[in-house]
C-alpha cells in the first residue's frame, strides 16, 4: 500500500513541475528551472533516433546551481548565554570576534529565542514557530501530545536541505539536539539526525550538552573518538573539523558556495574551558552580581544597546544579597562566574579562528554571517549556590553540595574533573537589564539574545544598531532572501506549511524600516507570553530554580507591558489598561491553539520517565536487555530504565586468569554504575554524582576460565533515588554485599553511555580504571543481561 501510495504523490510533484515551467520543452532548450518544488525535476527530451553518437547533437547537461552572486552562509548559535554577557552588548566578557562582525556589520538588539535549546534550534533551521514543528520542548522530556512529540514533521523541513536541493555544500558542527532519544541507538531510524535532516557533513554530540574533555562524538551517524591530545577540547576540535570541511570543500569545487550551520556545546553547562582563560578573569567579579548588572546597564545606554530611559528589572526574590554573603560564599560565586567567562571568551575565540579562515581563502565578504549570542538567556538551572556537577540539579537533587565542598574542589573547577555551573544570579546578572533566566518565555532575560549580521557585499551598513523586532524564526526566511532562493512548496513530495517568519534583511540599509514581524507568542514550561505591535501580555509561573509553580495553570497572574516605551519589563500596566491585556490573553489563546501549544504541561523531573511523559520509549515495557561484547554507545535513553527500582545483571564471561575491566556499565566518572573485574575479582561500583562512590567487591578471585557473574541489587523503595543492597554471585555462590545508600532518580548524564567489555567516555569506576583503554575488559562478555521487576498495573 505504501508504494501505490507513494508512486502517485511523485507523480503529481513531476505533473506539478511541469504545469510550473512556462516554457518547457521537449529538447530542454527552453527549460526553465522550479526551484518551488524538491527535488528540482530535470528537463524532458524527446526521444534520440540518431543511430550513431558521432552524428547526434549532445543536449545540454543538467546541473543545478545557486543564483548568481549566492552568498556562502554561516550561522553561529551559541548556547546557554543573556543580552548581557557579552561586550558586543555592553556586558563584562571580552568577544573579539563578536566586536568585529558588529563593527563591520550590524548588531540587533530586539533579536528572541524560544527560552530553551531544542526549540530555538528547530525554529531557526525550520524557519517555523517551535510547536509547530513539534519540538515544543527539550527532546528528552517530550511529551505524547502534538506540538511537544519532539518528532519534527515532514512538513516543515529545514532550510538546509533547499539549500543543498539547490546546488549549495552544507555541513553541521557542535550540538543537535533535535533527534528524538528514542532514535539515538543503532535501530536508528535516521531520519532526523543531521545528515537526513539537510546537511551533507556533521561533526558533533547528539544530545543536549556534553563534556568537552571527553565528548560522545559522531560523525554522520556513526560514533568516534576524540582526538589523542592532552589539550583536547571539543570546541577547538569541532572548530578544526569546520575550518577543514570548509577549505576542502572550497578547493574541490570553489563555484559552488558553503553552508556552515556552528553550534558549540558552549556556554552550556558544564563549564570546561583551558585554565588560562579562566585565570584570564581573575578577580573580575569579585564586586558582585549586582554591581555588574548596573555596570552593564551604563555600557549598554553608552553604546546605545538600550534607550537611555531603561531601567534595571528587578531580580527575582530568591537572590540574595551579594553585601551579606560570607567571605567563602563570594569566593565560590566568583570562581563560578570566572570559569563561565573563561568559557564564553574561548568560544569567541574559536569563532575567530573559523572567522579568519573563511577570510584567509577570500569569502568573507560574500558570506552571510549571522551570530547568534545564544540560544535562550543564560542558564539557572545550576540553583541558588551553583554546582560543581550540574547533573545533581538535573536531578532535582538541591542539598547535596554546601559551599566548603564546592570551594574544596575549587582548583579543579572548569577542568575535566569538574561539571560544573554558575548560581542562578549571574544567570540574572548575565541576562541584564531583565529579571529571568533561560526556560522564561515570559520574560525578555529568557528570549533576547543578542545577534550580529555580517555580509560586506549583501549590504552597506556597518557599526550600526538595528531595533526593529525579530525571532530565531526570522532567520530561514533572511537566508532564503540573500541566496535569492524561494521557500519550496513541496520537498520529497510532501507540501510544506508556510514560513513562520520574515526576512530580516528589509532593515540592514533602513535602521527606521518598519517593523515586519508584529506577533509573536512565547510558551515554555507554562511560562508564556505573547508580543503583538509593541505590547507584551505575560504570565510567569514557574522559577527555572523551583520545582514547584507559583501558581496553578487556571490562577497564573498575567502583566502588560508596553515594550516600546519599557524596554527591560519594568513597569506593569495590566491594572491601567484592563482591555488591552484581555485583549492580548485572547490572542495568545488564538496562537497557542494555532500552533499546538496546548496543553499546557509544568511538570518539571516527572517528565524525564517516558511512561509518565506519554512519548514513546525504545524498551516500552520490556524487564530485560542481553547484550553482547562490543555493544557499546548505547545512550541513556535508549537503555533499560532501571532508576528506582531493583535489578539484576547476570553475565557470562570467559576469563584469561587475572581478568581486568569493565562487563558492563552505563554513565561516566559524573554518574553511574559499573560491573567489573580488578585482577581477577568481580566488583560493583554505584558512582553517585562522582560525590559520592560505593563499591562491593569480592575477596577473591575466579580461578576458572568461565564464570557467571551476577549482580542482584534490592531496592530500598519508598521513593526515587532511594538506596539498596547490593550481592555479588560467582556461579551461584554469594561472595560479596554492600549497601548503596543513594541512586540517581532521574538521569545520569546527557551523552555517556552503556557499554559491555569497556567503558567508553569517562569512567565510572575512576578510582580503579584511568580512562578507555585501561577499562577494556581483558577476557570476553560472551553476553550480559540486565533485568529489573515487571512494572505493576
Amino acid at each position: 500500500m505504501k508504494k501505490q501510495f507513494f508512486i502517485p504523490i511523485l507523480s503529481i510533484a513531476v505533473l506539478l513541475v511541469c504545469n510550473n515551467q512556462s516554457a518547457m520543452a521537449q529538447d530542454g532548450a527552453q527549460y526553465k528551472m522550479d526551484r518551488t518544488v524538491l527535488p528540482i525535476q530535470p528537463p524532458t527530451y524527446a526521444p534520440i533516433e540518431v543511430l550513431d553518437a558521432r552524428d547526434a547533437k549532445k543536449p545540454p547537461m543538467f546541473q543545478i546551481k545557486p543564483p548568481e552572486g549566492a552568498p556562502n552562509v554561516v550561522i553561529v548559535m551559541i548556547d546557554d548565554i543573556g543580552f548581557g554577557a557579552t561586550s558586543t552588548f555592553g556586558g563584562a566578557i571580552e568577544t573579539p570576534t563578536f566586536d568585529r562582525l558588529a563593527n563591520n556589520g550590524l548588531r540587533f538588539n530586539h533579536f528572541h529565542t524560544t527560552a530553551l535549546c531544542s526549540p530555538t534550534r528547530a525554529s531557526l533551521l525550520s524557519g517555523r514557530n517551535h510547536h509547530e514543528v513539534n519540538v515544543g520542548c527539550v527532546m528528552e522530556i517530550a511529551t505524547g501530545f502534538p506540538g511537544n512529540q519532539g518528532e519534527r514533521s515532514n512538513d516543515a523541513k529545514y532550510f538546509a536541505e533547499t539549500l543543498r536541493h539547490n546546488g549549495y555544500s552544507t555541513a553541521a558542527f557542535g550540538k543537535w539536539h533535535e533527534t528524538p532519544t528514542w532514535e539515538v541507538s543503532v535501530s536508528g531510524p535516521y531520519f532526523r539526525w543531521p545528515t537526513h535532516s539537510g546537511f551533507d557533513k556533521f561533526y558533533g554530540f547528539i544530545g543536549g550538552e556534553t563534556n568537552q574533555w571527553d565528548p560522545v562524538i559522531f560523525d554522520g551517524v556513526t560514533k568516534v573518538q576524540k582526538k589523542d591530545d592532552p589539550d583536547y577540547h571539543f570546541t577547538a576540535d569541532m572548530t578544526n573539523e569546520a575550518i577543514n570541511w570548509m577549505k576542502f570543500q572550497q578547493a574541490m569545487t570553489p563555484e559552488k558556495p558553503f553552508f556552515i550551520y556552528y553550534a558549540p556545546g558552549a556556554v552550556h553547562a558544564p563549564h570546561h574551558a583551558p585554565k588560562e582563560w579562566i585565570e584570564k578573569y581573575d578577580g573580575k567579579f569579585d564586586s558582585g552580581w549586582l554591581t555588574y548588572r548596573e555596570e552593564t546597564l551604563a555600557r549598554q545606554k553608552a553604546m546605545g544597546i538600550v534607550p537611555p530611559n531603561a531601567k534595571l528589572a528587578p531580580m527575582p526574590t530568591d537572590i540574595k544579597d551579594w553585601e551579606k554573603l560570607s567571605d567563602k560564599e563570594r569566593e565560590l560565586f566568583a570562581l563560578q562566574m570566572e570559569a563561565f567567562a573563561g568559557f564564553t571568551e574561548h568560544t569567541d575565540n574559536q569563532v575567530g579562528r573559523l572567522v579568519e579562515a573563511i577570510d584567509d581563502i577570500g569569502a568573507l565578504d560574500n558570506t552571510l554571517f549571522i551570530y547568534i549570542m545564544g540560544d535562550n538567556g543564560s542558564s539557572g538551572e545550576g540553583g541558588l549556590e551553583g554546582t560543581y556537577n550540574e547533573l545533581v540539579h538535573l536531578n532535582g537533587i538541591f542539598d547535596a553540595e554546601t559551599v566548603d565542598s564546592m570551594l574544596a574542589r575549587a582548583d579543579d573547577w572548569g577542568g575535566p574533573n569538574s561539571f560544573p555551573h554558575f548560581s542562578a544570579a549571574w544567570a540574572v546578572a548575565t541576562d541584564a537589564p531583565f529579571t529571568w533566566t533561560k526556560q522564561m518565555a515570559a520574560d525578555f532575560g529568557g528570549t533576547r539574545n543578542g545577534m550580529v549580521m555580517h555580509w560586506p557585499k549583501g549590504f552597506k551598513s556597518k557599526g550600526e544598531i538595528r531595533s526593529q523586532w525579530h525571532h530565531v524564526n526570522d532567520v530561514a526566511a533572511t537566508v532564503l532572501d540573500a541566496a535569492k532562493l524561494p521557500q519550496p512548496t513541496i520537498v520529497n513530495g510532501v507540501k510544506q506549511k508556510p514560513l513562520s517568519g520574515v526576512s530580516m534583511l528589509y532593515a540592514a540599509d533602513d535602521a527606521k524600516a518598519k517593523d515586519r514581524h508584529t506577533t509573536q507568542y512565547f510558551e515554555m514550561f507554562a511560562n508564556r507570553a505573547i508580543y503583538h505591535q509593541g505590547w507584551l501580555a505575560r504570565a510567569v509561573h514557574r522559577a527555572p530554580w523551583n520545582n514547584e509553580p507559583f501558581h496553578t495553570l487556571q490562577t497564573d497572574v498575567w502583566d502588560l507591558y508596553n515594550t516600546t516605551e519599557d524596554f527591560s519589563l519594568t513597569n506593569n500596566l495590566a491594572d491601567k489598561h484592563p482591555e488591552k491585556l484581555k485583549e492580548m490573553k485572547e490572542l495568545f489563546k488564538k496562537e497557542a491553539i494555532a500552533n499546538s501549544v496546548y496543553p499546557l504541561d509544568d511538570r518539571a523531573y516527572e517528565r524525564f520517565n517516558a511512561a509518565i511523559a506519554g512519548r514513546p520509549d525504545l524498551m516500552g515495557d520490556r524487564t530485560s536487555l542481553t547484550l553482547g561484547h562490543g555493544m557499546t554507545g548505547i545512550l541513556e535513553n535508549t537503555f533499560i530504565n532501571e532508576k528506582n527500582t531493583s535489578k539484576t545483571i547476570v553475565a557470562n564471561v570467559d576469563l584469561k586468569g587475572s581478568d581486568r575491566g569493565v562487563i558492563l556499565c552505563q554513565g561516566g566518572k559524573f554518574g553511574g554504575w559499573a560491573l567489573y573485574m580488578d585482577k581477577g575479582k568481580p566488583a560493583y561500583t554505584y558512582n553517585w554524582f562522582g560525590l559520592d562512590s560505593y563499591t562491593i567487591t569480592s575477596p577473591k578471585a575466579i580461578d576458572k576460565d568461565k564464570a557467571e557473574i551476577k549482580l542482584v541489587f534490592d531496592y530500598d523503595g519508598g521513593g526515587i533515588g532511594k538506596g539498596g543492597l547490593a550481592k555479588l554471585f560467582v556461579d551461584g555462590e554469594k561472595v560479596a554485599e554492600g549497601r548503596v545508600e543513594k541512586t540517581q532518580p532521574a538521569v545520569y548524564s546527557a551523552d555517556e553511555t552503556a557499554d559491555v567489555g569497556i567503558d567508553e567516555s569517562t569512567p565510572v569506576a575512576d578510582k580503579v580504571f584511568k580512562d578507555v583503554e585501561d577499562s577494556e575488559f581483558t577476557g570476553r562478555v560472551n553476553d550480559v543481561t540486565i533485568s529489573i521487576p515487571a512494572k505493576k498495573k
